[in-house]
């Protein structure tokens, strides 16, 4: 059975269910059809309990082989629930509940490379067909909110430009959520004076627009109004800035704010083990922050003693910048963080092509042209020398005085030979690991990480820290990240980023962190330049002050905000019959 069958042969709790075990009252519930809802937090009663923990899912830098980041994620809050009720648990987890708080998928990927985006096998969260679609229209609202900026300036323009704004100087981008390369740079306006201002302009994926980072890093209404103010939307003449709170009478913030206030409200689904699952906002980990909305974790800790929550991409990026801008701006660092590996993904770090990864060392020593344990040594010394992708991962997390637990998520072509190989270097590096079947088997398959997660959190070992020191300038941040998590020698800027980063340090901007837009396959700004390297040099290319999130984005290398199809797209194998039912979403 592929992932779609087994969600279609599973039996959902209805909504309500959910929400009563997780002690959501029903007044608080706005329910979405039978199996989704959104949740108002402003009406959920008080609790004097202390807020849940926080677990930080991340894992290596991404291969073709895949890591199963999102399914070890569904995986282990099923886990940790199943835990929660066996005599063998740690004492202080008996009886507990965890729930997930994780982001809602994007239709760019969706439609693009990755297909569904709710995890797979017996670990997904469901309804999955919703999720990955139009789900509660949150993403509709963003795009919107946004968009009616756009067309608020534009207008602005139009009717005299009474602000003075440069039209050169506006870097808003309009958005949409679906990856279309041939929007990156446009011309608007055009047509006669009827028509508006000509001006150059482009699009942005939805996922990747500081309207987005603003939604996902708000506590609340108030705070969403109070950052969607300090977007700057474009400079005057004399390079002095306009932000959002400048536009109209009283600004255009209110009006956004009107799109968003259903949509700021965090979606509650569950896993196929019916835990209960939060999932709100989407940035990427790439190019924008990469964690769901703090209003979504925040709320998941009034509700349970643990909160499973995912970052994107690998820890250089989503985890990286969990670690340094999400946990600070939510006031929730984490208790612990899980490192998805696969032996699939570090041996294709180790050299071996995807092909011969795919096949396996198992079936390429049976194969007639297989020389037998030549072929099974040939993988294992692929795996030996692609652990070091592993072990940068598991030294930058440990940085942050957080404790790590490597989770193997295990697939079938794994051979016992390699996975004993790659728990036994855990145990000889000190790090906690647990081998994860829980695509498999969903909850029962992890278990034994949910229990090492748990072992780890009594430990009490815990002390976060930063990265930065509140004193540290946008150079200095770039440096320590550039030279402590990716472990590159340099940071070259060019001279347009070099304009830019005396011009906001003259504003007063020079104190905020960054948020780095690099490539995920590699901790360098090269994709093809795989394992561990060292030594190397990062170029930072642009600088973009982002107030209103409350951070500076370098982007390096040839980052864009807008990715392209890809040559076959997953869009090409999806249909749907008379009856409604979706194929190719898997």
């Amino acid at each position: 059975m592929n992932d779609a069958d087994i969600a279609a042969a599973a039996t959902f709790l209805p909504i309500a269910e959910v929400a009563r075990r997780s002690a959501i009252p029903e007044d608080a519930l706005i329910p979405y059809g039978h199996h989704m809802a959104k949740i108002d937090p402003a009406r959920l009663p008080r609790s004097p309990r202390t807020p849940g923990q926080v677990v930080l899912v991340t894992g290596i830098s991404p291969t073709p082989a895949g890591e199963g980041k999102s399914t070890v994620t569904v995986g282990l809050v099923d886990g940790l629930n199943e835990l929660a009720a066996q005599a063998d648990a740690p004492q202080w987890w008996r009886g507990r509940t965890a729930m997930a708080a994780l982001r809602e998928p994007s239709l760019g990927p969706v439609f693009g490379m990755k297909g569904g985006a709710t995890g797979g096998g017996h670990a997904q969260v469901v309804p999955m067909e919703e999720i990955n679609l139009h789900f509660t229209g949150d993403f509709h609202a963003i795009t919107a909110a946004h968009n009616l900026l756009c067309a608020l300036i534009d207008n602005h323009l139009h009717q005299g430009n009474a602000l003075g704004i440069d039209p050169r100087t506006i870097a808003l981008k309009r958005c949409l959520d679906t990856n279309d390369r041939a929007l990156r740079q446009t011309v608007i306006g055009l047509g006669g004076r009827s028509q508006g201002v000509p001006r150059e302009n482009g699009f942005e994926i939805t996922v990747a627009t500081e309207t987005m980072a603003v939604f996902c890093l708000s506590r609340d209404l108030e705070d969403l109004k109070s950052r969607l103010s300090r977007m700057i939307i474009g400079r005057t003449h004399d390079q002095q800035p306009v932000t959002v709170g400048q536009l109209g009478p009283n600004g255009a913030q209110g009006a956004m704010a009107v799109l968003l206030k259903d949509a700021l409200k965090p979606n509650l689904v569950q896993t196929l083990g019916g835990s209960a699952v939060l999932i709100h906002g989407g940035p990427f980990a790439n190019i924008a922050h990469g964690a769901n909305s703090i209003i979504a974790t925040n709320t998941a800790r009034s509700l349970s003693d643990l909160v499973v929550t995912e970052a994107g991409f690998g820890a250089d990026l989503g985890g990286q910048k969990f670690m340094d801008i999400t946990a600070v701006a939510g006031g929730f660092p984490p208790a612990a963080s899980v490192v998805v590996t696969t032996v699939r993904a570090l041996k294709m770090n180790g050299g071996l092509s995807l092909g011969e990864v795919n096949a396996g060392a198992a079936a390429e020593a049976a194969t007639p042209a297989g020389t037998g344990e030549a072929a099974v040594q040939r993988h294992l010394d692929a795996l030996e020398a692609g652990v070091a992708n592993l072990e940068r991962h598991v030294q930058n997390l440990s940085v942050y005085g957080v404790p790590v637990i490597v989770a193997v998520n295990r697939f079938p072509q794994d051979t016992d030979a390699e996975l004993s190989w790659l728990t036994d270097w855990c145990g000889r590096a000190g790090v906690r690991v647990a081998v994860a079947e829980v695509w498999a088997r969903g909850g029962a398959g992890a278990v034994e990480l949910a229990r090492q997660v748990t072992e780890a959190i009594a430990e009490g070992t815990a002390s976060y820290r930063s990265l930065w020191t509140e004193t540290m300038d946008v150079e200095e941040r770039i440096d320590a990240v550039v030279q402590r998590i990716y472990r590159g020698s340099h940071v070259e800027y060019s001279a347009e980023a070099r304009r830019q980063l005396a011009q906001l340090t003259e504003e007063g901007w020079g104190h905020l962190p960054v948020c780095m837009a690099k490539t995920q396959y590699s901790f360098t700004d090269d994709p093809k330049v795989l394992g561990a390297p060292t030594g190397f040099g990062i170029t930072v290319r642009e600088l973009v002050v982002r107030p209103g999130a409350g951070f500076i984005v370098a982007l390096t290398g040839t980052m864009m905000t807008m990715p392209g199809l890809p040559k076959a797209p997953a869009a090409d194998v999806m249909d749907v019959d008379a009856d409604g039912r979706i194929s190719g979403l898997f």
